[in-house]
Formats: structure tokens, sequence, C-alpha cells
């Protein structure tokens, strides 16, 4: 239990998404104007990464890496097929962001109409499919494991983008000098957040 709480607060505050690895710019950056908007979705990336990690785990443990097919027969030892990854990978992405647009539209219609483009693009999100590569590169034990990582990771983009959404609500009505309103200071805020960020580093856990 122990191991799990420290997978999910690494996935939040040490290894964001956003303020670590800098995945996820493009929605971070076009949908973070309001923060209503940022948090429908925050959601539909937490659900989308809770899904696809533990999916893509079992599809790397059973079907990808070498030897993972040995309960087909002893003769399938030797097959890798890793080279099938980010195929595999990008198909269960696709799917559930699909599921999600789906159920957003049948039950929120004005937040499908304010995410608009960027709710499919969720699929071509570096940071979904950047979520499914940690969790192979990291080779976590269990399933458990790499649900959980999933689920901090979404929780981590998700807290990123509703503070920055939080703070360009707030500098609206800041004398923001005319060169740097819009995408120029944000970009300042969204660094010395990342630098702020850098602090949790710090943290044993």
């Amino acid at each position: 239990m122990e191991e799990l709480f420290s997978i999910f607060v690494k996935g939040i505050f040490i290894e964001n998404m956003i303020f670590a690895y800098f995945l996820g710019m493009c929605s971070y950056l076009a949908v973070s104007r309001t923060v209503n908007t940022s948090m429908g979705l925050g959601l539909a990336v937490i659900f989308v990464l809770g899904i696809t990690v533990p999916v893509d785990y079992m599809l790397n443990k059973y079907v990808l890496q070498e030897g993972a097919l040995t309960w087909l027969g002893p003769q399938f030892a030797t097959v890798d097929l890793t080279f099938l990854t980010f195929i595999l990978f990008i198909a269960v992405i696709a799917s559930m962001v699909q599921l999600v647009e789906m159920i957003i539209e049948k039950f929120s219609p004005t937040l499908y109409a304010n995410l608009g483009i960027f709710l499919p693009l969720i699929a071509v999100n570096c940071a979904i499919l950047g979520g499914s590569l940690f969790m192979q590169e990291r080779a976590y034990d269990t399933l458990g494991q790499a649900t959980v990582f999933g689920l901090g990771s979404g929780v981590g983009w998700l807290l990123a983008i509703v503070a920055i959404a939080a703070i360009r609500e707030k500098i609206r009505y800041s004398n923001v000098p005319a060169p740097l309103r819009g995408l120029g200071i944000t970009y300042i805020i969204t660094g010395l957040m990342g630098i702020a960020f850098m602090s949790f580093m710090g943290i044993k856990i």
C-alpha cells in the first residue's frame, strides 16, 4: 500500500507530466482559458490515463515483450513483439478517447462544445502516450502499480491545467505588458510553476 501511495504522489508532484516532462502542452495552453473547461478536459485525461495505462500494461506483459506469449505454448517463448508497441498503444488510446468523446457529448453538450477539437486531440496528446511508455520503461511489477501510476499522472495533469487556468483568469485584470499578453505570459508562468514543482524532487517517498 505504501508503494502504491508513493507511485501516486510521484505521478502528481515529482514526475508531473506538464512541469517535469512538458508533455501535453498543446492542450494545456489552448484549453486553459477557463477553469470549468480545464476541469472537464483534466477529468477526461484522468479517465483516459486510468484506463489506457493498465490496458497497455496487460498488452505489454502478455503480448508484446519477449517471452510474453509463452501462455500460448513453449514454441512462442522467443517471440518479441515490442516493435508493435506504438501501434497497439495508440490504438488503445484512440479507442478510449472515442469512448470519452461519446460520453461527454451525451451528458454534457456544453462542455463538449467548449472543448471543441481538443477533445479528440487527446488521442494524440503526448501525455497519454507518455504515460504508457513510462509504464513500460519502468517495468512495474503489478497491474495495480500501473493503474495507480496512470491515475496519478492524470491527476497531476489536471492539477497543472486547472492551476494555470485559474491564474489566467486572474491576470486578465492585471496590467500585463502588451507584448506578453496571451501565450507570452502563460509561457513565463508555466516556466515558473515548473521551477516551483522542482522543489518536490527533494521529497523522499
